[in-house]
């Protein structure tokens, strides 16, 4: 495996300015996460924060023995109860196989920075990948892409779910999805670890009840040997948990809501572009209501309210039910970081470029509920380039670099040019210029005699240069299939480390590199230990 840092020339401004600690955005944050001093601090504010590490430890073990965990987790988990101990913290959807690469990128960052902050501060630093069981938007988890053909093919599970039903709650279908699986292995190449990772991936199916569980044991698996804990956000045991911290979110709601507002209209004064849409009266709370989750805001009469009226809930009933029965309520985007930070001895959060654009505009919800912000760390960010991709960019003399930013069209359309001397274009240019010249006194005497037919003679040149358009495009066609081996090593490459135009980890799926290399290069990058001020890494595999 060798490793090279590169830059990213298509990050939003805001992701730009915070590697650069511009203090136009650094002032929406608490802790500049680039500076070794900031963990100190943190590390220091965190002796003074009352974290009921005891209740924490048994909800973690827990969920972790429905998961059949590994003892690494359970040896992470007893780590947790050491009173100076802190966590690293970052979180993805329960994505079928994982998801996108970003989730695998995302574990390893997470286990990376645990790794050096224990080794800076001298206290155990326990990684932690919180799964966002609790979200209901099934159809953002259920697909993986694969490469077919000349591009990237959409697999989606066929399993419909009722609702806004929290993936926590959804029950697998195991025919459904023992097919797919099938599905997916018949797109695959036979190889040494082809037949183990089909066994390893069913056999975690065939023991879990929901696709959190499914996602939980096969990161385990991925992940193996690595002090990691996963906790699923959607669990009943952490909405014991979150009781007294959903009552103070109750508490706190307009300063909260109206804060976070405020934050989001000045950073889009900035010119910042955000995902994130706050309104003052946001409650930022979801109540569940016959499988359903509902986004709570708050009426002209200071009730709690869906949208279309679902449910109407006073702020004694909302109390109540947060006292009683928290499993009613969960976090949206704006909350659950906060719910994170009260749960959790947090060091640092690990977020990709999207996370740590909406986290700015969280600090008032923070503040509101007489907490700090916790640093906020973007996560690695890795393409992956195999041998076979590495040839055929030594082959054709493409920068690596070049080719994750902007990918292989035009490196492919260029070759092809230079492989008819003089290229097809130009000759084709010229030929319609000469034609143009020769046919001008035609259409001029055409047009003396009558505006009819010169209007026949214009057509006339239409014609001829039609039929240059129809040589040029059948001479491409030609070549394209004289350099039909050439042409698909082009395409290959594109869609590997440039698919639909965008960066490898938020398309391809880890299933074809699993498939080809078995999970070993996923543990030796957890082992790593890489910088996160470079942008980008390409890991060659």
């Amino acid at each position: 495996m060798r490793i090279s840092p590169i830059k990213l020339s298509k990050q939003n401004a805001l992701i730009n300015d915070y590697r650069d600690q511009k203090s136009g955005i650094m002032r929406y944050f608490d802790y500049d996460p680039y500076m070794t001093q900031s963990y100190e601090q943190r590390l220091q504010a965190l002796q003074q924060k009352n974290i009921n590490r005891d209740t924490l430890t048994e909800a973690l073990t827990e969920m972790n023995d429905a998961w059949d965990a590994p003892q690494t987790a359970y040896k992470a988990i007893e780590r947790l109860k050491d009173r100076n101990s802190a966590v690293v913290i970052g979180g993805q959807q329960a994505g079928l196989l994982t998801g996108p690469m970003y989730t695998i990128n995302k574990a390893v960052s997470v286990i990376q920075f645990a790794k050096q902050q224990e080794s800076e501060l001298g206290v155990p630093i326990i990684p932690v990948f919180w799964i966002a069981g609790e979200d209901h938007d099934f159809d953002e988890i259920n697909h993986v892409f694969l490469h077919e053909n000349k591009g990237m093919k959409k697999h989606p599970l066929p399993h419909q779910t009722s609702g806004k039903q929290s993936i926590s709650d959804v029950k697998m279908d195991e025919t459904a999805l023992s097919t797919w699986i099938d599905q997916l292995f018949d797109q695959l190449p036979e190889t040494e670890h082809t037949k183990k990772l089909y066994q390893a991936i069913m056999d975690c199916q065939k023991r879990s009840v929901t696709y959190v569980d499914f996602f939980a044991r096969f990161l385990y698996q991925l992940l193996e040997g690595e002090e990691i804990i996963l906790v699923d956000s959607g669990h009943p045991s952490m909405r014991s948990l979150e009781r007294e911290h959903f009552v103070r979110l109750i508490e706190q709601q307009e300063e909260l809501s109206q804060g976070v507002h405020r934050t989001v209209q000045q950073l889009k004064n900035q010119g910042y572009s955000l995902s994130l849409d706050a309104a003052p009266t946001d409650a930022h709370l979801f109540y569940h209501l016959d499988n359903e989750r509902i986004l709570l805001v708050r009426d002209d009469e200071g009730n709690w309210a869906g949208k279309q009226n679902e449910v109407v809930l006073t702020s004694q009933e909302m109390l109540d039910i947060a006292r009683h029965n928290p499993e009613s309520l969960s976090n949206n985007v704006v909350t659950r970081p906060v719910m994170q930070e009260s749960l959790f001895p947090t060091i640092a959060f690990i977020g990709g470029p999207g996370e740590v654009s909406y986290w700015a505009a969280l600090k008032p919800a923070f503040h509101a509920v007489n907490m700090e912000m916790p640093p906020v760390l973007p996560r690695l960010s890795f393409t992956f380039i195999d041998r076979k991709v590495e040839k055929i960019l030594d082959k054709f003399g493409i920068d690596a670099e070049h080719a994750i930013n902007y990918g292989l069209e035009d490196a492919k359309i260029q070759w092809l040019a230079e492989q008819n001397e003089p290229p097809v274009e130009q000759v084709a240019a010229e030929v319609k210029q000469a034609i143009h010249r020769v046919h001008q006194p035609l259409r001029a005497m055409a047009s003396d005699i009558g505006a009819d037919l010169g209007e026949l003679a214009d057509k006339n040149l239409y014609y001829l240069n039609s039929n240059i358009d129809f040589i040029e495009k059948r001479i491409h066609q030609a070549l394209e299939e004289k350099y039909e081996k050439e042409i698909r090593a082009f395409d290959h490459a594109h869609h590997a480390i440039h698919p639909e135009n965008g960066l490898q980890e938020r398309i391809w799926n880890p299933l074809p590199l699993l498939n080809e290399y078995g999970p070993c290069f996923i543990r030796q990058l957890a082992r790593e230990s890489l910088s996160f001020s470079s942008e980008h890494h390409i890991i060659y595999i």
